[in-house]
């Protein structure tokens, strides 16, 4: 049996009692993708993205492990239901507008010493400062650096649209702006380079999309570096006892911990492995969590139906934001139907193995956003679920 075989026996027999829809983590092969972003930090502490992995439980149980430390999330409101949960190093990775959750923030003195907010701009300071309610608290900062490249003179841009700081001056004049109010003190800079660790460089059956993906990661890597490190200078020369310096994802780990102007990496979708995860030559990791979709019709030879399963990633709209049928091996969407909202027909020989009732595994194309759709995860150990565990959602959760 091929390993995607011996997986398939494994979770199948685990969940042979349940019945799908469902959702599973492999512990086994989650502890070893943690193990592997670890070794790839080389000794620098890893923040786990929570959006990546949106389970209370799943988080406790990676930041238990040598290597790790502290939670990006990505609302304010998740900040302090993670920090009034008992996490207590949290850095929101993106601006808030959440006026009644800032006023919670300026009003106790627990969540404003967990929770560290991200600015960009002088006016989120104003909106801060306008929503305190009475409270007093002083407030935890932290800048964001653009990391995007800019070639032909700025006329091409690569990299998501985030920050629109990008020179250590305006980065230092900010920094200034933070220290001056009152009621807030700069803690961090946070630089996320999606575009080297969210893109994959080696697309199947792409040879000069993924050459030219190379190609364009190792520039932006060798501009980064020089920026990011002047503008960690010209913060610091403002703020000498910066707490950190943020930056990476799973895609860059080893790139990004290699800058000593770097304090911490961040990470999460290494965790689940989901399938955009795949098409990286830095590294390999193991398909942690899956879900599970009931076969329900036997249309005619070569295809089967499964309940639901349209469950697209968030992102620009493609082929490589669908989940993709993954157990067993050889089934593939009806290029005229794709994953569907009630049902999902579903081509290839394996269909003719499958009966009314059998379980089809899927990997959705991220990590967290899996959990929106699901509120327990199964967690599997060898053949058995060992436990479950309520998902963001399955605790009333829906932050965005």
């Amino acid at each position: 049996m091929t390993v995607r075989a011996t997986d398939r026996a494994r979770y199948d027999r685990a969940t042979a009692h349940l019945d799908a829809p469902l959702a599973v983590v492999d512990l086994e092969a989650f502890d070893a993708n943690a193990d592997d972003l670890v070794a790839r930090a080389a000794g620098k502490p890893i923040r786990v993205a929570s959006k990546s992995v949106r389970c209370r439980a799943l988080l406790e149980r990676v930041l238990a492990r040598p290597g790790f430390a502290g939670i990006m999330s990505f609302t304010l409101a998740e900040s302090l239901w993670l920090a009034r949960a008992g996490f207590d190093d949290i850095l929101l990775a993106y601006p808030s507008a959440d006026r009644s959750a800032f006023a919670e923030l300026a009003a106790d003195p627990k969540l404003a010493a967990s929770v560290t907010v991200m600015v960009d701009d002088p006016a989120q300071l104003e909106l801060i400062d306008a929503s305190r309610a009475g409270g007093t608290e002083e407030i935890r900062v932290a800048l964001e650096l653009d990391t995007s490249l800019r070639l032909l003179g700025g006329r091409v841009r690569i990299g998501a649209l985030r920050s629109p700081l990008r020179s250590p001056a305006r980065l230092a004049d900010l920094a200034r702006s933070v220290s001056r109010r009152p009621g807030f003190r700069l803690v961090g800079l946070m630089a996320y380079e999606g575009h080297i660790a969210g893109v994959g460089d080696a697309v199947p059956g792409r040879p000069l999309r993924s050459r030219a993906v190379r190609l364009m990661q190792a520039t932006a890597r060798r501009e980064l570096v020089v920026r990011r490190a002047e503008v960690v200078r010209a913060v610091r020369a403002v703020v000498p006892d910066l707490e950190f310096v943020n930056g990476g994802g799973t895609g860059s780990v080893q790139h990004t911990a290699a800058e000593s102007a770097v304090t911490e990496i961040a990470a999460g979708s290494g965790l689940y492995v989901p399938r955009l995860f795949d098409n990286y030559t830095s590294f390999t990791g193991r398909p942690a969590a899956l879900f599970a979709q009931p076969v329900v019709r036997r249309p005619g030879v070569g295809v089967v139906t499964v309940l639901g399963g349209g469950y697209p990633a968030s992102g620009a709209a493609g082929p490589d934001r669908l989940p993709v049928p993954y157990l067993p091996e050889g089934l593939r969407y009806d290029p005229q139907e794709g994953p569907g909202e009630v049902q999902t027909p579903l081509l290839g020989s394996a269909a003719d193995d499958l009966l009314i009732g059998d379980k089809v595994w899927f990997r959705h194309a991220k990590a967290g956003e899996l959990c929106e759709r699901f509120d327990a995860l199964r967690l599997i150990e060898g053949d058995r679920i060992t436990a479950t565990v309520p998902t963001y959602r399955g605790e009333g959760r829906t932050f965005l």
